[in-house]
């Protein structure tokens, strides 16, 4: 037994391992062909390998910009997910008659699975800004078979990459194309409504403020020029109705009474007073009487007078009278002239206080109108760079997927991996076989030398007796 107690040297491992050698040789021998076995019987697993290339466009990103912005990593789960869906791993399966003995033990479903756990897409690091690459790998027990499924899967990759940048690009260009159809259709009704909104309200605007400022202030100049001008009219009327009054109202004598006064008035109000006079002398005497003879006298000389003398004949007269009408059609016309100059001096200042509202409702729609024009404008850009980007896709220019290195058929399994299981059966027979000589020696209770007996019982040893083998043993 190992007796914790005493100090063992290679000499005393040395001697253990000799008594108890047959507990290491048997577990090592057992366990090391386990292995051997294991490595003989389990199937061999071939992998082929496809090395894909990203390349970058072949027209500079300054010229033609692509509209597929994601990345290769991103791009290419994109992808997986597709190829590895239902559908598209049948559509191998069927094509390369794929897992022949498996069909008729297991589903579509199953199969499908399988193929997905044997597929396995390696995305390394970018070894660049613009280069990429990455490896497909498929596993199967047929070397031949891992092969074309890896070259195949390669060719799904790049035929699904220029599938989906063509698919995106075209989508991004119809989108941007309804949009800007979109965009443009409100920018023309924007720019009919901010037309129909100057239109409508044309001299108010605030880009006429100042020069309705200025024509204000004309016609309030010539609006002072013209009541100048009909003042002076009118003192003239004054002066021409006076100097004609003067001339129809000539000096004439009356007499009336011994005295004789002098009265001075027209023909026309004189005949009239006299008249008021003979109806009142008539009202109180008879027709003979001295006084309405005397004035029925006067009145017939009067109105001879009158017949005789006619102001309207007076050539000076008739001059002031042409001048006093020519002056009449002055002042209508300056007063007509004025009432209008009014008018349009209101008329000014409303558009002028007018133009401040305007000048609200106008900035609110030339900033829509802006906005949408701003809009417009970027949309126009982002489509054509769009169709562009697509032309690039249509015609392969743009990010591709080349494969570099195709699957060649392997010449050795990829499992097991037979070198690594003897290494670990040979490890685990080495440990059995230690592990056997150490458990044996514990088990056993025996005393094999003095020293054993020394740290056992703490006696010394007087004498060893050496084992005696006879002839017959």
């Amino acid at each position: 037994m190992i007796n914790p107690g005493r100090s063992y040297n290679l000499d005393d491992y040395k001697e253990i391992f000799l008594r108890r050698k047959l507990y290491f040789v048997v577990p090592l021998v057992v366990v090391f062909l386990g292995a051997c076995l294991v490595a003989a019987l389990t199937p061999r697993k071939y992998m082929a390998s496809t090395l894909v290339l990203v390349t970058p466009p072949r027209i500079p990103a300054e010229l033609v910009r692509s509209t597929v912005t994601s990345g290769i990593t991103e791009r290419l789960n994109s992808i997986s997910q597709e190829i590895m869906s239902r559908t598209r791993l049948e559509a191998v399966i069927d094509e390369l008659k794929l897992f022949p003995e498996e069909t008729k033990k297991m589903d579509r479903e199953a199969l499908v699975a399988l193929m997905r756990q044997n597929i396995k897409v390696d995305i390394p690091q970018r070894t660049s800004e613009n280069v990429g690459y990455f490896a497909i790998k498929y596993t199967s027990k047929d070397p031949v078979v891992a092969a074309a499924v890896a070259n195949k899967l390669s060719s799904l990759f790049i035929e699904e990459n220029l599938k989906q940048r063509e698919q995106q690009a075209v989508g991004t260009s119809e989108f941007l194309a309804n949009e800007l159809k979109t965009t443009k259709e409100k920018l023309e009704a924007q720019g009919k409504e901010l037309a129909d909104y100057k239109r409508k309200y044309l001299g108010e605007l605030p880009e006429q403020r100042d020069t309705n400022i200025r024509l204000l202030e004309q016609i309030q100049l010539q609006y002072q020029r013209n009541e100048e001008s009909l003042r002076a009219a009118q003192d003239r009327q004054l002066l021409i109705g006076r100097q004609m009054r003067e001339l129809e109202n000539p000096s004439v004598q009356t007499g009336e009474g011994a005295a004789g006064t002098r009265t001075r008035g027209s023909f026309e109000t004189q005949l009239d007073d006299m008249k008021k006079n003979l109806a009142e002398l008539q009202s109180r005497y008879t027709e003979r009487h001295p006084d309405v003879v005397s004035l029925k006298r006067k009145i017939a000389e009067m109105e001879k007078r009158k017949e005789v003398f006619n102001i309207k004949n007076d050539p000076r007269y008739r001059e002031l009278a042409n001048t006093m009408t020519t002056t009449d059609l002055e002042i209508k016309r300056l007063q007509e002239e004025s009432g209008k100059l009014r008018a349009q001096m209101g008329q000014y200042r409303g558009r002028i206080e007018g133009a401040t509202v305007r000048e609200q409702q106008m900035s609110s729609l030339v900033q829509e109108y802006e906005n949408t024009k701003r809009l417009y404008e970027s949309l126009l850009k982002k489509s054509e760079e769009a169709q562009q980007a697509e032309n690039l896709e249509r015609r392969q220019k743009g990010e591709q997927f080349r494969v570099v290195d195709p699957a060649r058929v392997p010449e050795k399994p990829f499992q097991p991996d037979i070198p690594k299981i003897l290494l670990m059966g040979l490890i685990a027979g080495l440990a059995c076989g230690l592990g056997g000589i150490f458990a044996r020696e514990q088990l056993d209770r025996s005393f094999h030398d003095p020293e054993d007996v020394e740290a056992t019982l703490g006696f010394k040893v007087l004498a060893n007796i050496p084992k005696i083998i006879s002839k017959a043993s």
